[in-house]
């Protein structure tokens, strides 16, 4: 198609450029292009349809026109004659576009696309003075609403509660405005010069209207390329607050054209407390806000904090009834026993969670206080150093998020509530007020009963899914392998729960234990206590409590939820991983992925041919030379120069690529979440700002002004 672009164009000195070269470093004008090879779909750029070809070309108005005759010779031109010479393209364009109008004004099929015509048309109407000066000015605005986005400075200035009546102070934008007028920008100068100092320049409305179209555009540039690739994956973060008000963050996942697997953050989405209405404007937002084909998606993953998984589970449970392909998995980035904690729906759980995230971030957020905590250690296990020194370099770490968390939180727990206890009783000027109240608020949840006995059983249900979800986030053959293995870790729960009166028995004296060693009295919640007090049957024990509150419905919750994550087509599509060479030699090229492949047939460019295509994958790599090694992963089997004559197979691998149980292999392409991460820990709730936030995990996409300026003055003439 490069080819034959060239040839119409009749640009000899670009036949010897490869299709790449072209496609990288060369732009053909749409008016080249019949209205029906251009796609209207899209309010924000034209876009052409696949077999798009330029055939409309003027090889001879250069005779005729003077001001063209010269073009080729180097000279310094002023801004007057760079205006006049943009104006002259102007009005050459615009009697093209006219020409091209009547032509197709007769084809009744066009009427829609005609329309679109006229809109270019009035667009390429030469600008009077004042329009132009408008546009100028727009665009020095929309410089400095990306420039705010980019260094996440917030819009507002100084509260109004803090300043004495009567007292106007500018907000960060005007601030900003002024600043840029006293630089020397001639087009803001004039615009306002005659305005009163303590008047808004640009108001709240139309920063928010500027925003949104600022926002719409650098997402269009992830999402043209997420479109470009076709197939796609869904995942969300944790529930955050902007401005008071409750947001689903949303990634997606694609592999790009240079083959890498990305994730992106695209946005936010207003959480809603109604399932159902939340399943919906997930769907809404992706499909006609955003313009995402759900029929392309392939995976959707939610990373939900205590509480919000079963609505979750809803959204994906709606989303799965009417696009079956886009499998409802696990997310790489999310350790599946920390996950499957969080999905429990048991509140002394959730709390419990809750307090483990606090007590990290207090010692995470003061240097002096992890030093006191290892000191601690160091006292508690000077009898075993090894052990020792290997929990301090965990309490270093981002231990919430282990698979081994709860077997952590047990070994650390003693020197935990020592170590807070100690900063808390401190009479002298060390720590601060807020560190000692907090002190003493989690050393009082630590040594709750309730507490210890939710994170003791909590570590031993989770202990059979351990290594389980290890692998899961292991290399390429680890997850294969895991696949396979379900089975048996499902085996193992269900002979706990018919045994559960003998294994809560086990996990209730190590819970009694620990609490003993901390000195902790073993009792009933107070809550249940106090609903008892009037209740003649009070005859309940601790044990045969906690067994009906907590052992049973956990157990029940992580085998169904187990089954959920790893639907059949999850499992089948997870085996289709025998196609990467490493695991394919590890079953002595033994496999059979035609047999899972059948549920991405529609995805494949030839599935007639998959079979012998997959036969000759197999020798390929069976009959390599002693020096060549197996590509151990999907990312470096996509990166293989020879990959594109298995047509069949590069189509496979881009889509379990994509899977959101598949970690990214290259971390420079997955900074979507760090920044997002990092965005949501360097501002304040309230300064938080849904626009301004896109723009600055996305700072560097590029951006087109001039873009953004005629959508503004098209959306609010």
């Amino acid at each position: 198609r490069c080819q034959r672009w060239v040839e119409n164009c009749r640009r000899a000195d670009l036949e010897d450029k490869t299709p790449d070269q072209l496609n990288k470093h060369y732009r053909l004008c749409a008016k080249h292009f019949e209205t029906s090879m251009i796609c209207r779909s899209s309010p924000y750029r034209t876009v052409l349809r696949d077999n798009a070809v330029p055939t409309i070309f003027d090889l001879t108005s250069h005779l005729n026109n003077p001001h063209s005759r010269h073009r080729k010779r180097i000279k310094e031109l002023s801004e007057d004659e760079i205006r006049t010479l943009k104006q002259q393209k102007i009005e050459e364009a615009f009697e093209r576009e006219q020409a091209t109008q009547e032509l197709n004004e007769s084809n009744e099929q066009n009427t829609v696309l005609e329309e679109g015509g006229e809109e270019q048309e009035e667009e390429a109407v030469p600008l009077t003075l004042e329009e132009r000066e408008n546009k100028d000015y727009l665009k020095s605005l929309f410089e400095i609403l990306i420039l705010m986005g980019k260094q996440n400075i917030p819009l507002d200035g100084h509260n109004v509660d803090e300043l004495p009546e009567g007292i106007f102070t500018s907000d960060n934008f005007q601030a900003l405005l002024e600043y840029r007028i006293n630089a020397g920008d001639e087009v803001l100068r004039k615009r306002f010069e005659m305005t009163a100092v303590n008047l808004e320049y640009c108001s709240k409305t139309q920063q928010k209207q500027m925003l949104e179209i600022c926002e719409s555009c650098v997402r269009e540039e992830t999402l043209r390329e997420v479109r470009d690739s076709h197939f796609f994956s869904i995942v969300t973060d944790e529930v955050v607050d902007i401005a008071g008000e409750e947001h689903l963050p949303v990634l997606v996942r694609f592999v790009d054209e240079s083959h890498n697997l990305r994730e992106e953050f695209i946005g936010f989405l207003p959480y809603e407390a109604d399932p159902e209405m939340l399943a919906v404007k997930f769907h809404t937002t992706i499909t006609e806000k955003w313009g995402l084909n759900m029929e392309y998606c392939r995976g959707q993953a939610y990373i939900v904090s205590s509480g919000f998984a079963s609505k979750m589970k809803v959204v994906a449970t709606r989303l799965l009834e009417k696009y079956p392909q886009a499998v409802y998995t696990l997310c790489s980035s999310c350790a599946l026993n920390v996950w499957l904690a969080k999905s429990v729906p048991v509140v002394g759980v959730s709390i419990a969670l809750g307090t483990i995230e606090e007590v990290w971030c207090l010692f995470n957020q003061s240097p002096q206080l992890l030093e006191q905590l290892e000191s601690t250690i160091s006292f508690l296990f000077r009898n075993n150093e090894e052990k020792g020194n290997e929990l301090k370099e965990i309490c270093r770490s981002h231990w919430t998020g282990r698979h081994d968390t709860f077997e952590v939180l047990v070994d650390l727990i003693q020197a935990l509530v020592l170590c807070l206890d100690a900063v808390s009783s401190d009479s002298s000027i060390r720590w601060n007020n807020f560190i000692v109240g907090r002190a003493f608020v989690l050393s009082s949840a630590l040594t709750d009963f309730d507490f210890i006995v939710t994170i003791v059983i909590l570590k031993n249900v989770l202990s059979f899914t351990r290594a389980f979800g290890k692998n899961l986030q292991g290399q390429t053959s680890d997850v294969f392998f895991a696949a396979s293995s379900l089975t048996a870790v499902l085996h193992s729960l269900n002979e706990v729960m018919e045994n559960i009166e003998v294994y809560h028995e086990f996990w209730f004296e190590e819970a009694t234990n620990l609490a003993t060693k901390l000195d902790v009295q073993i009792k009933l919640p107070g809550k249940f206590r106090r609903a008892q007090q009037e209740s003649l049957d009070s005859e309940v024990t601790s044990e045969n409590y906690y067994k009906e509150i907590l052992s049973v419905p956990t157990v029940e919750h992580i085998i169904q939820e187990l089954k959920d994550i790893f639907s059949e087509q999850h499992l089948k599509a997870l085996k289709c991983l025998s196609l990467v060479p490493s695991v394919m030699g590890q079953l002595k090229f033994n496999t059979s992925e035609e047999h899972h492949a059948d549920m991405y047939k529609n995805d494949l460019p030839n599935p007639d041919t998959l079979s012998a295509e997959l036969h000759c994958w197999r020798i390929k790599w069976k009959h390599r030379g002693k020096d060549i090694e197996l590509p151990a992963t999907i990312y470096e089997a996509l990166h293989l120069p020879d990959i594109k004559f298995f047509p069949n197979v590069y189509a496979l691998l881009k889509v379990l690529c994509i899977l959101p149980v598949m970690k990214v292999e290259n971390e420079k392409y997955e900074v979507g979440r760090k920044r997002l991460k990092a965005y949501l820990k360097n501002t304040l709730r309230e300064q938080r700002s849904s626009n301004l936030a896109l723009l600055n995990i996305n700072f560097d996409i590029k951006h087109d002004l001039d873009l953004m300026v005629d959508t503004y003055i098209k959306l609010y003439p």
